[in-house]
């Protein structure tokens, strides 16, 4: 027999070791099922899917829930768009893993590490701490980073707190819903961190805290990229790893078309 899904979902998970507790569990197939070509994506979209099935692939790992919920508790939002997505998957046979928990218990956190070999920034890591990394640049204006995380993210916008011609050094990057002022603001002050990007969170927190740390004359900035945008590259971080590890069977990337508009 070939490759079974069972047999990827170890390889994904031997890093780290059995979780006892986590969303990470294949939602869709059966374990045992000869695996014919693989797809990999941030968020398992109706789009992804139809192309995960249009390219012949029967396991789809994706890093976020495909019913609309972190805990992946489909019961909560059943109805009309459930019951088509769910259709949608159930007739094709395509199999589903969840890969979240284990790639950010990965050491360094492997979700993070695919942004920061995105954006090329490895030889400016100064610390690794389990949910941030803090970078030391060569002084730069938070404009000319926001631009350059534009440009190799490919990235329509970002959303800016601060002023964007201060220079910064010392940087601090939160991937996806980390940007929560718990997490943010104490490594501000402990890390003297003139600038943090991050992904998502709280609008009442970090940015309310970076406005009146400038009131008072102590410049600090934000960059948020946005929760796909900041984690999406540590997907295709996995699809390199895969095909390292399954140098036979068909992997693909599939990436998300962008959610929000500028207007």
């Amino acid at each position: 027999m070939g490759i079974t899904i069972q047999d990827v979902i170890n390889q994904l998970i031997e890093p780290v070791g059995i979780l006892e507790e986590t969303v990470d569990t294949l939602k869709f197939g059966s374990p045992k099922t000869e695996v014919s070509g693989i797809a990999v994506a941030f968020m398992p979209t109706c789009d992804v899917i139809k192309e995960a099935i249009r390219l012949g692939t029967n396991l789809l790992i994706t890093h976020e829930g495909v019913f609309f919920s972190h805990w992946d508790k489909s019961n909560s939002f059943q109805g009309v768009v459930y019951d088509e997505k769910y259709k949608l998957i159930n007739d094709s046979g395509l199999a589903i893993f969840r890969f979240h928990d284990y790639i950010h218990q990965y050491k360094p956190d492997g979700i993070t590490h695919g942004l920061l070999s995105s954006l090329e920034w490895e030889p400016y890591v100064e610390k690794i701490f389990p949910v941030a990394t803090v970078l030391k640049f060569p002084k730069l204006s938070v404009r000319e980073i926001a631009e350059h995380v534009k440009q190799k993210l490919e990235l329509n916008f970002v959303r800016i707190v601060g002023n964007t011609s201060m220079e910064v050094t010392r940087v601090g990057v939160f991937c996806g819903f980390r940007g929560g002022g718990n997490q943010v603001i104490p490594l501000m002050e402990e890390e003297s961190l003139d600038l943090v990007i991050y992904g998502e969170g709280h609008e009442w927190e970090a940015p309310e805290y970076v406005r009146d740390s400038n009131a008072i004359g102590k410049e600090k900035a934000l960059i948020i990229l946005g929760h796909a945008e900041s984690e999406e590259p540590g997907m295709r971080y996995v699809t390199k790893e895969l095909k390292q590890l399954f140098p036979l069977l068909p992997i693909h990337f599939i990436p998300n078309k962008p959610n929000f508009k500028v207007v």
